[in-house]
């Protein structure tokens, strides 16, 4: 496995935590050790939740409930930056990213995991960038997952797969604003356009991950066919659920299995310096209250 970066990263990696973001259904982690519990500002404002801190399979993990405990936030109303930005802030290097989603495609059923590896987005009113008010950074999305997290998330879902799950690596993710569900002529748009599953809120935390340095990857965790597929109910929120039940269990074991790995690798990849050639604005033009925003993210480039 490709765990390529200087000895600078590597040293960094070495205390570094990793961060799960929990979505529908799975909204804690059992089985966390020395667990505090946070309350964050941050200069984008209140995250969704406190975050949860703990230990493990012998990994600091920091966690986090997208949608707030009480499932309260709507895709549209998650307070993204905020929730990257105190990842970041609490050394968090790579994030594995539980959500829900439906298939586009026949041989992706419910219950199934899907890692993708690209997405479209269809949404329109969220934030794009960290990058603005004086500062412009055009950072790479050719690859908007990180591969080698990637990589070692599926080798851990492989280990714990049942006969009745199936697991796809790969995939294109459409982003839609939600919170309705698709109609079914856009649900038939998207399968063909070839996408795979559809969901509400990764292709949002994957750019602003990418602009953090952040290692991102999604366990898509499939709860139904949307509404392309006649021959089963439309999708309802009482058949997300049932199986939102069932997902949330494997989610927990295969986080479980996924932290341990990753506690011995520390993969590093090129998302861990994803903003080297990224940013365009001198510093010397940008404003100290944006730099004072921002500088979580840039000091190693502009110090």
């Amino acid at each position: 496995m490709n765990v390529s970066g200087t000895q600078s990263d590597t040293d960094d990696l070495k205390k570094a935590r990793l961060g799960i973001i929990g979505g529908s259904g799975l909204y804690r982690i059992e089985n966390l050790k020395n667990i505090s519990e946070l309350s964050l500002d941050t200069p984008f404002g209140k995250p969704s939740n406190n975050l949860l801190t703990g230990n493990l399979n012998g990994m600091e993990i920091v966690f986090l409930a997208r949608h707030g405990e009480n499932h309260s936030l709507n895709p549209s109303e998650i307070p993204y930056e905020a929730n990257i930005w105190a990842m970041r802030n609490l050394n968090v290097r790579w994030i594995i990213s539980a959500s829900a989603v439906g298939s586009l495609k026949e041989n992706i059923k419910p219950c199934d995991i899907v890692i993708p590896d690209q997405f479209i987005d269809r949404t329109h009113q969220r934030p794009l960038t960290f990058f603005k008010n004086g500062v412009v950074a055009h950072i790479s999305m050719a690859n908007p997952f990180c591969e080698i997290l990637s990589q070692v998330l599926s080798q851990e879902i492989e280990k714990l797969l049942t006969k009745d799950k199936q697991l796809h690596l790969g995939g294109t993710y459409l982003a839609m604003e939600g919170p309705a569900f698709s109609t079914r002529a856009e649900s038939n748009l998207y399968r063909d356009w070839g996408c795979s599953v559809i969901g509400m809120t990764n292709h949002t935390e994957a750019r602003l991950a990418k602009e953090a340095e952040i290692a991102y990857s999604s366990l898509s965790m499939v709860t139904d066919y949307d509404c392309w597929n006649r021959s089963c109910d439309n999708v309802s929120v009482d058949m997300v659920i049932e199986n939102l039940q069932e997902n949330s269990n494997f989610a927990k074991s295969i986080i479980s299995a996924a932290a341990k790995r990753i506690s011995s690798l520390r993969p590093s990849s090129s998302s861990h310096n994803a903003l080297k050639d990224a940013l365009v604005t001198s510093k010397e033009h940008v404003s100290n209250k944006t730099k004072n925003k921002l500088s979580l993210f840039t000091d190693k480039y502009w110090n």
